[in-house]
């Protein structure tokens, strides 16, 4: 080739290459970068799959169809109105593909789950574990006529309950916590909503907000605590209520004052010891039932006998396989992997437990990065079970894969460094020593000028 028919050519390369090149860098300036994940007060640590323990003997296939149930609520394509975290987005492309399998196989769904997550440990700061409680659904005698036999009002949502300045219809979303809840006192003012000793001393009474009647206060009180229960009619049907609105008043757990007060020892505490406690103490119960001021409301759902209720999220709960988490933090629809000892099997805390569980449900008293209340069912045996819980646990957050962590900037949250070590040596002890001791100036007595 000519010379300079190839220092021409050579010359268009590099006019070419520096005028696309540019362009390309330029564009990939412009890309946009990863989803940030914020969790306050939170860390953060990448994982490998083998850093989870069990991991390989848990049952998949069951933790998949958990996860594809949860997908029913995320996939619909209003949700993205609702929610806009980036958690919940990646979600959404996660679903899609998981709602085009019908069916997997243990392997199939182990492989599926680590395709499209990262496991990402998760705690609060300063923390190594988490804290576990269990919830369980109440199945209870009633009936839907007052009687002799059935004298503890149910309650629906009372149509002068207002959250945020606004009254709330039945049948409408009634926040689990935040904002401002009360009723309306004359045109304007809103005030606080009548408390659990108000209510339970007759206030409502006359106003037909009754769904059905029960024998025991103290079931009550698990059943709001619980948010769900089966209502066993005369007649054989079993009628089902839900959580629906509360009255404002922030939960306080009986459990904690009767520790405080003596009647129950902190490691002997479980809602079987509770109830023991207030059948023996009407009076006492009473009183101690009055110190929590949080009052729930239900609703008459039209789930058949066996049918699991319906979550936070708005889908049938798994037992053992779902948990509720705090909604604030956390999406609805997101796995976690749990490791705990739990006291499952008896009443201590010998009972491995590693499974991958769904978050689909929330709590007011679900607060924190890693915090979780397990689900175990419906009955007494699931009541037992879910009483005792109360135990730390390591908590594996699986992120979707269109969130990388390890790219993410800001998202690990290592912890503080610890403050460096100062050496004295002995000639600075000596000149500490040789140095004249400050005289502190005297104070002025009262009245008197400095």
């Amino acid at each position: 080739m000519p010379a300079p028919l190839f220092s021409a050519l050579r010359f268009i390369s590099i006019a070419l290459l520096c005028l696309f090149g540019g362009s390309v860098a330029a564009s990939a300036a412009r890309a946009p970068q990863p989803p940030t994940l914020k969790f306050p007060n939170s860390q953060l640590e990448p994982l490998n799959w083998t850093d989870l323990d069990g991991w390989a003997d848990d049952d998949h296939a069951a933790a998949f169809k958990t996860f594809q149930e949860s997908c029913k609520a995320i996939m619909p394509g209003d949700a993205s109105i609702r929610e806009s975290r980036p958690v919940f987005v990646a979600l959404r492309e996660t679903c899609r593909r998981a709602m085009g399998m019908s069916s997997a196989s243990g392997e199939e769904a182990r492989a599926f789950f680590e395709k499209n997550f990262r496991p990402l440990r998760i705690m609060t700061v300063g923390e190594r574990a988490g804290f576990l409680t269990g919830y369980y659904e109440p199945i209870v005698d009633g009936s839907r006529t007052w009687t002799p036999e059935f004298q503890i009002p149910i309650y629906r949502r009372p149509s002068n309950l207002i959250a945020s300045g606004r009254r709330q219809f039945a049948g409408t979303y009634f926040p689990n916590k935040g904002g401002v809840i009360g009723r309306k006192h004359g045109r304007r003012k809103i005030v606080p909503y009548y408390d659990r000793q108000q209510i339970e001393e007759g206030i409502l009474t006359g106003r037909q907000l009754e769904i059905c009647w029960i024998k025991d206060p103290i079931d009550l009180l698990f059943i709001q605590i619980q948010g769900s229960a089966r209502i066993r009619l005369a007649d054989g049907t079993m009628m089902r209520i839900n959580y629906d609105a509360h009255n404002g008043y922030p939960y306080s757990p009986v459990g904690r004052f009767l520790i405080e007060n003596g009647a129950i020892p902190r490691e002997e505490m479980s809602m079987d010891r509770i109830r023991q406690w207030m059948q023996a103490n009407l009076e006492g119960g009473r009183e101690i039932r009055g110190k929590n001021r949080s009052y729930v409301f239900f609703r008459e759902t039209g789930l058949s006998a066996d049918e699991e209720p319906k979550g936070a999220q708005g889908v049938s709960l798994t037992p053992r396989r779902t948990i509720a988490v705090d909604r604030a933090l956390h999406v609805y629809g997101t796995p976690f992997y749990i490791e705990a000892e739990l006291p499952i099997d008896s009443a201590e805390p010998s009972t491995k437990f590693r499974r991958l569980m769904v978050g689909q449900d929330t709590g007011s008293a679900i607060v924190g990065p890693a915090r979780a209340d397990l689900y175990f069912g419906a009955g007494d045996v699931a009541g037992k079970i879910a009483g005792r819980i109360r135990h730390p646990g390591r908590f594996a957050m699986l992120v979707p894969r269109e969130i990388d962590p390890f790219e993410t900037r800001g998202l690990i949250t290592p912890l503080p460094k610890p403050r460096p070590v100062i050496k004295v040596t002995a000639k600075d002890k000596a000149k500490q020593k040789a140095a004249p001791v400050p005289v502190p100036r005297a104070r002025p007595k009262p009245g008197q000028k400095r």
